[in-house]
């Protein structure tokens, strides 16, 4: 399952989070069985605005949007989401609201996780943001008003893989629907939330869920079901984000989401304290610089295992729910000392498995790294030469890749022909690495003026560009515009590594008179060190404090090297400051950086030197 919070967090009840109101659950503390639930409910009560039913499909514009899976800011359906590949379709805000409906994807409209038929669409129930969804109208209408449960057989199947068909679970063999294993956990917190919030109510009500009580609420298969539900998928990312913006819109929380280990506080007192077995044949495979894949055997438990903790060099570094986990973010050419514990729904944690010991690869270094977010600013990597017409390339922030800064050349009514270029500020030393690669995003619209993208070897960084002899990017091919027709392009770690020596890159724009709207996002070009021959140039470089923790490092380094830019970078490419025209002595501040590890790249009159400094 493709999950975005640390199961780890289910040990501290997930109460940091900072839109939780101070206090607002101090009214449940010490509490526990239906009293806790009694007190929750009068807290999530107190406050609660009812904003009507239309209202809802606005409410969904922050509570249920696509920032996890395809990131792309779409309706967030639970019934139609493919986790792990891409949705058979996709629904805007604001439009494709259901009316009829023939086949999925037609439209989309709101689901009671409830049925509302069994609360005779009464409000606030029937507009409460907590429980009710936008889902695909057809897969919404096959669920009906079904209870949930566990399908083997389906009749029928949705596209994601939700089902319908006969219970298989001891206790009820009656038709029930199957979400996907990725919203299970939700669905059972948006359930217990139902089940507290319309406590004094919900006794009156029938379903086959539901069991006439207002304590337990739930037949005992039923809440089985939920309970495990909720054990194998734990509080994600996607939860907590629409927990906090259901607040901000109705003003009251699903306190399972921020609290999850009150739901067996509340429905399984009878504690469990049976520790999991120790995971087994910890074993590392595809060691990279910057990762490595962990896999194990897995763990038993009386009750069940929801999920494993891995540490690397004594510190949590995630958890899986799975036997198999992707450690990324590491460091180049560094040891780490690894193990892995399994957890089980009470927190009780196993031994921790055997050690194994690795070594991270050395790295990959980014030769230059440029995604425009602050291409206004002094310090760009690219600078703009305009060769003939009134147009240029200019700092936009639209367009780019998910609408973020980009660099664009839009010759819409240019008085003539356009001739403009958009180079590299500074050389690069491709003799200082081998294996380049190169990685940029294009999008484009209008006419059919192509772009090239071309190197030069002569071009002095100064001047007509024209003037110079400009090559062809090796392995480079840029799409063909057409029409009124917007496409995107994204050229991903294209081997250049057949240029030789320094050189200028340049994109070269001229119009054939059928003018283009032209857009270029996160170039960047990395390469391995290629040999020592930065090494005198890196020992005549000092930089200290490192390690440190003082928000400054100091530079020294030889009268013969100058070093006229400094770029520092996250470990995973982001670039976070520029420092020009850098003085041997000089004092950098380094503001705002949390604990971790970055690099600098210094471009120096010799060579691009890359360096490592750790903030304490």
């Amino acid at each position: 399952m493709k999950k975005y919070i640390s199961i780890v967090l289910i040990l501290i009840g997930l109460s940091g989070y900072a839109q939780i109101p101070n206090g607002y659950y101090d009214a449940a503390q010490g509490l526990s069985g239906y009293q806790l639930k009694t007190a929750l409910k009068s807290i999530i009560s107190n406050g609660h605005q009812d904003h009507g039913y239309d209202a809802l499909y606005t409410a969904y514009q922050t509570t249920d949007v696509d920032n996890y899976y395809e990131h792309n800011g779409t309706v967030l359906d639970m019934y139609s989401e493919r986790p792990n590949g891409a949705d058979a379709y996709e629904y805007t805000h604001n439009s494709n609201h259901c009316g009829t409906y023939h086949q999925e994807g037609d439209c989309f409209n709101r689901e009671h996780i409830m049925p509302q038929s069994v609360f005779h669409r009464a409000r606030p129930m029937r507009t409460d943001a907590h429980f009710v969804v936008p889902t695909d109208g057809y897969v919404n209408n096959r669920r009906s008003s079904y209870a949930f449960g566990e399908v083997s057989s389906p009749s029928w199947t949705s596209s994601n893989g939700s089902k319908l068909g006969s219970n298989t679970t001891s206790g009820y063999n009656g038709t029930v629907f199957e979400p996907i294993d990725e919203f299970k956990g939700d669905i059972a917190r948006m359930l217990f939330y139902f089940a507290t919030r319309y406590e004094n109510q919900v006794a009156g009500w029938n379903h086959a869920m539901l069991n006439g009580t207002s304590d337990q609420v739930y037949e005992t298969w039923f809440l089985d079901i939920l309970l495990q539900w909720c054990a194998n998928d734990p509080v994600s990312q996607r939860e907590i984000d629409r927990n906090n913006a259901v607040y901000n819109y109705q003003h009251n929380r699903n306190p399972f989401i921020d609290h999850p280990e009150w739901v067996n506080l509340i429905w399984n007192p009878t504690p469990d304290t049976q520790a999991p077995t120790t995971p087994s044949n910890l074993v590392a495979s595809n060691i990279t610089a910057n990762s490595v894949n962990l896999s194990w055997n897995a763990s038993s438990d009386n009750v069940g295992v929801i999920g494993y903790d891995i540490y690397m060099n004594g510190s949590l570094k995630g958890t899986s729910t799975s036997t198999n986990y992707n450690a990324t973010g590491l460091t180049p050419s560094t040891s780490y000392s690894c193990y892995v514990v399994a957890r089980d729904a009470a927190a009780n944690v196993s031994a921790h498995s055997n050690t194994i010991n690795i070594t991270t690869l050395a790295g990959v270094s980014y030769i230059l790294n440029e995604n425009f977010n602050d291409c206004n600013s002094v310090g760009n990597n690219f600078t703009a030469y305009n060769e003939a017409s009134n147009k240029d390339w200019t700092c936009s922030n639209q367009y780019g890749y998910n609408n973020t800064g980009c660099m664009q050349m839009n010759g819409y009514q240019e008085d003539v022909s356009s001739k403009d270029w958009l180079i590299t500020t500074n050389p690069i030393h491709f003799d200082q690495y081998t294996n380049e690669k190169l990685s940029v995003y294009f999008k484009y619209k209008y006419g059919s003026t192509p772009l090239e993208l071309l190197y030069s070897s002569n071009y002095n960084g100064s001047g007509n560009p024209a003037n110079a002899t400009w090559h062809s990017v090796p392995n480079i091919t840029i799409n063909a515009p057409s029409g009124s027709t917007e496409g995107t392009q994204t050229i991903t770690n294209a081997n250049i590594s057949s240029i030789n020596g320094t050189a200028y890159l340049a994109f070269k724009y001229y119009s054939n008179g059928d003018p283009t709207r032209w857009t270029v996002d996160n170039f960047s070009i990395s390469g391995d060190n290629s040999s020592n021959i930065n090494d005198p140039i890196k020992t005549a470089i000092k930089i200290y404090p490192n390690p440190g923790h003082f928000g400054f490092i100091n530079i020294k380094f030889n009268t013969n090297i100058k070093i006229f830019k400094i770029q520092l970078y996250t470990l995973a490419g982001q670039k976070l400051m520029n420092f020009q025209k850098i003085q041997s002595g000089q004092r950098i501040k380094l503001k705002g950086l949390s604990k971790g590890i970055y690099m600098l790249h210094l471009s120096t009159n010799k060579a691009i030197v890359i360096k490592k400094i750790i903030v304490e």
